[in-house]
């Protein structure tokens, strides 16, 4: 489109802005869920044994949790400050989105167009306000790209592209997946690179080896991956078009499995147009130059490559490892192939202007959608609002409130809500082998934690439980084997969300 660069340069500056808004959107509107929870409990560990801890959970590295304890150190937990850490980063990503879309010599338009498909994106919204180590991965990931090409074009830059991609491995594992691809790349189109990227990744194996020693001693000490990721399913067709769903899906996203998967009206539009985009691109393949040509190849690799490598290997490992947040490395530059396929030369201007202002009514339709939507509620959320429902007065008594529960999701929850009271002595006891109640098992107390006490029965002669169904019933357990017991039940406290409820009762003898 034949606009003016000043034009072109107010267009970007807007996006940028609404890329910051969205991301403020509703920030503080749920509280932390489980996953959450462990990043605050992490970093709030003492130096000596914060990593320990993270080792002993196997799944994720430990700079992230090094950096949120510094942020905490400065801002405290509140909720906004937490929140603020993820949004920090993906703001800052902005800015290696844009030197990488200049070292593909792509111009203000199409890095315009890039980041409005980056900005709008649901996926990256929700991960951007998630206290987890996801926007970091995104922000190093963008980085490590940018400096990457930037070292193809010019062979500068190789130190600081060398401690990028450090720090991003021991951000999040599938890092290693955007180093192999950078590989990958330079074997295919730049042969003669080869020997510097082999050295990369020596010293890179090199300075990640203090941690695989880490992890190691974490094995030997009852620590197992299964138990973290055995839930995960082996990736299928449906799981590669809910991952394409979830590139292209403006504004919305689902935050727990009883949200819709996608908006279909909405975004299988989007994915039409990009597609039909991407076939007159390759129609039209012989118009387009050699150097454009190897920006949109290079686009691929970064777009394909860990996306074929998650799906092979969890196939090929005992546990599945797909999931879109590890994925969450392809989006930037998939939104920027999008855009790069919005050419002059693959459609004739009128189809051209027609896609594009197709594609931003259905960006504003998400919005509308979003912004007239009820704000949900969240059973996670039950436990921070019933851990308040406890007589405040019984903080000033000497003995411990036993709050016993029957899930280790539970558990955790309750304890992190009545530990952030400083007057609190309340003592979360965690109920096995109760019959009959059924405990989601891809959540489980972190290892090497011993505050949650356990136990197989009830004592005392008075206590609270603490449990979720989606009915409340004398016959079923844990009433059931209370009044067995000959304990009284007290008036519940109740929580309701997404056609569960949770409950808190006071219980006597």
């Amino acid at each position: 489109m034949k606009l003016s660069e000043k034009t072109w340069f107010a267009i970007f500056a807007l996006v940028c802005f609404v890329y910051v808004l969205l991301r403020f959107w509703n920030l503080t509107a749920s509280c932390l869920w489980f996953d959450e929870i462990f990043s605050v409990h992490a970093a709030t560990h003492s130096w000596n044994s914060l990593f320990l801890f993270v080792a002993q959970d196997l799944i994720h590295p430990p700079f992230f949790y090094v950096l949120l304890k510094i942020w905490i150190s400065v801002g405290g937990e509140n909720l906004f400050w937490l929140r603020l850490f993820p949004v920090f980063f993906s703001i800052i990503a902005i800015i290696p989105f844009v030197l990488l879309s200049r070292e593909l010599k792509l111009n203000l338009s199409t890095i315009t167009l890039a980041l409005t498909f980056f900005a709008v994106n649901g996926s990256l919204i929700k991960y951007s306000q998630e206290v987890r180590m996801y926007s970091l991965l995104l922000c190093l990931g963008l980085f490590s790209m940018w400096l990457f090409v930037r070292f193809l074009n010019t062979g500068k830059g190789f130190l600081p592209f060398v401690i990028v991609n450090i720090l991003l491995v021991y951000s999040h594992y599938f890092g290693w997946f955007l180093i192999l691809t950078e590989i990958l790349a330079v074997i295919t189109l730049k042969g003669e690179k080869i020997k510097q990227l082999f050295l990369m990744f020596g010293i890179m194996t090199l300075g990640f080896a203090p941690w695989i020693y880490a992890l190691w001693q974490a094995t030997n000490i009852n620590s197992d991956v299964g138990q973290n990721i055995g839930w995960m399913t082996k990736p299928n067709l449906l799981s590669i078009l809910q991952f394409v769903f979830d590139l292209f899906e403006p504004i919305y996203f689902e935050q727990s499995n009883k949200d819709s998967t996608a908006i279909f009206l909405i975004t299988v539009p989007i994915i039409l147009i990009v597609a039909m985009i991407a076939v007159l691109r390759l129609l039209n393949w012989e118009d387009v130059d050699e150097h454009e040509k190897r920006s949109l190849y290079l686009l691929t690799y970064f777009v394909f490559t860990p996306i074929l490598l998650a799906f092979a290997l969890s196939w090929i490992l005992p546990y599945s490892i797909w999931g879109t947040r590890h994925l969450i490395i392809v989006f930037a530059p998939a939104t920027i192939l999008a855009a790069a396929l919005f050419s002059k030369k693959s459609m004739k201007p009128p189809l051209q202007i027609i896609s594009l202002i197709l594609i931003l009514l259905l960006f504003g339709a998400a919005f509308l959608l979003q912004l007239t939507r009820d704000q949900p509620k969240y059973i996670w959320c039950a436990w921070e609002n019933l851990a308040q429902n406890l007589d405040e007065s019984r903080f000033n008594k000497s003995e411990s409130i036993n709050v016993y529960t029957f899930e280790d999701l539970v558990a955790y929850h309750f304890w992190f809500a009545s530990r952030r009271d400083s007057k609190s002595n309340v003592q979360i006891i965690k109920v096995n082998k109760i019959e009959d109640l059924i405990e989601d098992k891809a959540y489980f107390l972190p290892r090497g934690f011993g505050e949650v006490k356990t136990t197989d029965d009830f004592e005392g002669e008075s206590f609270f439980i603490a449990f979720r169904d989606s009915e409340l019933s004398e016959k079923k357990p844990p009433l059931k084997n209370l009044i067995a017991k000959g304990y009284k039940i007290g008036e519940p406290k109740v929580f309701e969300a997404q056609g569960l409820k949770a409950f808190l009762f006071e219980i006597q003898k």
